[in-house]
This record gives structure tokens, C-alpha cells and sequence, in this order.
């Protein structure tokens, strides 16, 4: 740690002396993987992500409804993009969140299958293409989550599309760690990670209460994201799930970004994590549906040390690094070997 307070203030130092900015002295020290210092002509990933806290609605056959999210959807996107937004990402519920009671068959006052006929979804289906339109119209890549129908009698995925900047549906992300209720009564699991690129920025996908599966973190390391999205509708509230979002950033060295709805923002605004663990930015905790905008930028100083030396470090050292160094004594094997 002392190592790295002395790099941290030798950078500044630099900053201060040149004028440059910290990301621009940095590029000074920084090794390259050749073991030269980093050139300046070196150009960081970098890219612009608004997230967005929303109203979340819970009736799929409320047809205003469905229309007032979807355009409430739309003015953050405008919002966004206007603070020079390369991507926008939203909550789990964005248009709506099905409730189980609403849905159920033995509701309103038992949980049962959900019954989908009661879904509006053409109307669903017009406020998703409204928001595709509009993501072309401003050359935003647009991640909205959404329930995604599948052929009778299957059962729905709930998804989170990624639209891209041309305003098409590039992929989509199902969730696969549901709830007990959601995946007796309500819908189908996915059964696969999602990836996608901006700008060179590789992003992954996660919905709903996988928040709470670290292995899930851990897989999108492996295949070296930058940055996971995670959208939910409700746990953003909950006070240990917000760290748990810090922790899963920290431990895998790469960006978070939390999207939830707005009316749990008093307690638990949405917002992004550096990959250090450090919160970048966070919606105002006022209930209002709102976003934040930052950058991800790989060489600023909220991410250059987790990038270049701690989950370079971590790899190694899960990689076999210990094996050759393990050795055969009997003071070792035997536990109870006193002092």
C-alpha cells in the first residue's frame, strides 16, 4: 500500500509541475506489456455511460402506464445523450415490472402462474420500438430491460436488450438466477452471458437478484470485461446490496454500473462503482427519475491501479503461480507440530 501511495504522489507531483492532468502525467509512468513506459500516442479506453434510475410500474395492462414509462425512458435518453452520453443504461421495470399478484392467476391475494394474456403487448411492444427509434436518432446505444415473449406456452425471458447507436436490437441478455417466484410462476431462465462493445469498452450483462451471485462477477472477469451492467427493481434498496455491488467491482477490477428504480433512490440512489470500489457518480437520492453520467476511462485514477496491477496480479496468482513454490516437510504436514 505504500508502494502505491508513493506511485499515487509521484503522478500528482508531475500533474502539478507540467500542468498536464493526472491521466496525461500517468501515461509517464505506466509500463507497457513490452516493459517500456507508455507513449503518450498510447489512446485509453474510454466511453461515456449515463445510467438511469426510472419510475417502475407494475401493471402490464395499464396502457397509460406503460406509455408514461416509455416516454419517461425517452426524456432521460435525450438527457443523457445531451450530456454526451455514448451509452444509456436503465433499471429492471423500465417500461414495467410485472407483479406477481397482478399476474397471478389465484390473485389478487395468492401467488399463482402468471397469466401473460393479460399483458398489453402491443403497446409494450410500440414504447420498446419508439425507444430503439429514438436511440438511432441520437446515435445512443440504449440497454433496456423488458419482458421478452417466447412462443406459447413457454413461459417469457426477462431480458435486458441492447440496442445500438443504428437504433437494432444487438443482443439481448435473459436472466438466469431468478427468484423462487419468478422462476415457479412467471418466467423462463436464461442460460448464457452476454457481452457487447462501445468504443472498445467490452460490457456485460446481469439482471434482477443476480447481484447476490459473485460467480457470476467472476465469470465476466474471466472474460475480461470492463464494465457489468447490472439492472434490478428493488435490491438497490437494500443497504448490504449496495456494498455488495462495491465489493463485486473491487474484487474484479473493472466498473459497475447500478441501475434501479427511482422511488428507492432516497436510500439507494443508482449509480456506478470504479474499479477500485469507489462510487464515480450516483442519481440524486430524491425519488426522481434522473441520470448520472461519467466516464469510463481506463488510465484515470479511479481505475489505473486495479487495472494495471491488481487483477493483472490476481490472474497470476490463480494461474498456478504457487505450485513450484509449495514444499515437502514434515513440520509443514503436520498440523499439530507445536511451536
Amino acid at each position: 500500500m505504500t508502494a502505491r501511495r508513493n506511485f499515487k504522489k509521484q503522478v500528482r507531483a508531475r500533474a502539478a509541475k507540467t500542468g498536464e492532468s493526472y491521466t496525461s502525467a500517468l501515461r509517464h509512468f505506466l509500463p507497457t506489456p513490452s516493459g517500456d513506459v507508455m507513449s503518450e500516442a498510447r489512446n485509453p479506453k474510454s466511453v461515456r455511460l449515463a445510467v438511469a434510475q426510472t419510475t417502475v410500474r407494475e401493471d402490464p395492462r395499464d396502457v397509460e402506464a406503460l406509455r408514461e414509462s416509455g416516454g419517461e425512458v425517452r426524456a432521460l435518453m435525450r438527457e443523457a445523450s445531451a450530456q454526451g452520453a455514448r451509452i444509456a443504461h436503465f433499471p429492471e421495470g423500465a417500461i414495467c415490472f410485472p407483479n406477481k399478484l397482478v399476474m397471478s392467476v389465484d390473485g389478487p391475494d395468492a401467488v399463482g402462474p402468471a397469466d401473460w394474456d393479460r399483458c398489453q403487448w402491443p403497446v409494450l411492444q410500440s414504447e420498446l420500438a419508439a425507444i430503439a427509434e429514438l436511440a438511432r436518432e441520437l446515435r445512443l446505444w440504449t440497454v433496456i430491460p423488458s419482458v421478452h415473449r417466447l412462443t406459447g406456452p413457454n413461459r417469457p425471458h426477462n431480458s435486458l436488450y441492447v440496442i445500438s447507436d443504428g437504433g437494432e436490437v444487438v443482443t439481448r441478455y435473459d436472466e438466469r438466477l431468478l427468484s423462487k417466484t419468478k422462476v415457479s410462476y412467471m418466467y423462463s431462465p436464461g442460460v448464457s452471458p452476454v457481452t457487447f462493445e462501445v468504443d472498445g469498452v467490452l460490457f456485460g450483462c446481469l439482471l434482477g437478484m443476480e447481484i447476490h451471485y459473485p460467480e457470476l462477477f467472476a465469470e465476466y472477469e474471466k472474460m475480461d470485461v470492463d464494465c457489468v451492467l447490472l439492472s434490478t427493481s428493488g435490491t438497490p434498496g437494500n443497504s448490504t446490496a449496495q456494498a455488495q455491488v462495491q465489493g463485486h467491482a473491487a474484487f474484479n477490477s473493472y466498473w459497475v454500473s447500478l441501475s434501479g428504480p427511482a422511488q428507492d433512490s432516497v436510500t439507494a440512489p443508482t449509480g456506478i462503482v470504479a474499479p477500485n470500489g469507489d462510487w464515480l457518480a450516483r442519481c440524486p437520492a430524491d425519488g426522481s427519475p434522473s441520470v448520472a453520467v461519467v466516464n469510463l476511462d481506463d488510465s484515470s485514477e479511479t481505475a489505473t491501479s486495479a487495472l494495471t496491477y491488481v487483477r493483472p496480479w490476481r490472474r497470476e496468482s490463480r494461474s498456478g503461480l504457487y505450485t513450484e513454490h509449495q514444499v515437502s516437510d514434515p513440520r509443514s504436514e503436520d498440523r499439530t507440530a507445536a511451536f
